[in-house]
């Protein structure tokens, strides 16, 4: 036992502070993980088990005119870290494969305006789940929708603290791209009600999303693959089997939602 915990407080010592990215380990939050992880516990508790206990007996909440300032809040900060990852990294300098993370003020900027506006931009998307549980939407309340949010602050979170620029942030743009085109459509829709039968590309923002994560999965394989490339392997590790796991979950949503029932309806 004695071994195991020493083997264990060395591997934290290394993944913490041994191979963490210098210029942000101070920044807040970055320090250690464990406010990150008391920030994930305390959203799953509030969202399955505190706010939906307190909504119990409580009418809905009416958050039409908060939802609406939320969407546009976050299309503007999407397109604003879009902005910023394609004007730094990958309209600029980055090449598409074995992008080191670097250093200088451009990586500086990059991994300050890009990968931790992105990282506080997914802790914010916790807010989504908040307002489905007081709006008493439980049934939107899913394992995918739980499992996508928090575990896309824990990957924002690691980008920030080992690798704030390179090869694996092509994630920031692609995903900030979607979001961009999810939160529209969500604003569109809360605006006005009948929007949520007459827009017609409401299945093809699942596709995106599938699309998303079959892109992301191709570039991160490619850093395994690519020969003579001398950055880090180890994140590609991680997020393979995240974004093929999240790749699963989507398609799987897609094929109950728009085939299945659609299939079921024609019988």
């Amino acid at each position: 036992m004695a071994l195991i915990l020493k083997g264990a407080v060395k591997l934290y010592h290394y993944l913490n502070y041994d191979i963490a990215e210098v210029t942000t380990k101070d920044w807040p939050l970055m320090r250690t993980p464990w406010p990150g992880l008391l920030l994930i516990a305390i959203y799953l508790m509030t969202v399955c088990r505190w706010l939906p206990d307190y909504m119990k007996d409580r009418p809905a909440y009416d958050l039409r005119k908060t939802i609406v300032l939320y969407n546009i809040f976050q299309i503007i900060c999407c397109v604003y870290v879009l902005y910023q990852s394609l004007k730094l990294g990958w309209l600029t300098r980055y090449r598409i494969v074995c992008e080191p993370v670097g250093d200088g003020p451009e990586s500086l900027d990059y991994a300050w305006k890009v990968c931790y506006a992105y990282f506080i931009i997914k802790v914010i998307d916790l807010l989504d789940t908040v307002f489905f549980v007081l709006r008493k939407k439980q049934n939107q309340v899913s394992f995918l929708h739980v499992y996508h949010h928090f575990g896309m602050v824990a990957v924002a979170w690691g980008m920030v603290k080992w690798v704030p620029g390179g090869h694996m942030t092509l994630l920031v743009p692609i995903n900030s791209f979607v979001h961009i085109i999810m939160y529209t459509y969500y604003l569109l829709t809360v605006w006005d009600e009948s929007y949520k039968r007459s827009l017609w590309w409401k299945k093809y923002v699942t596709q995106v999303q599938i699309l998303q994560f079959t892109l992301l999965l191709l570039h991160f394989s490619a850093l395994v693959v690519a020969k003579d490339c001398s950055i880090p392997r180890q994140p590609a590790y991680i997020l393979i089997p995240q974004n093929l796991f999240m790749f699963l979950l989507f398609s799987e949503f897609y094929y109950k939602t728009y085939i299945k029932k659609k299939n079921t309806k024609s019988i």
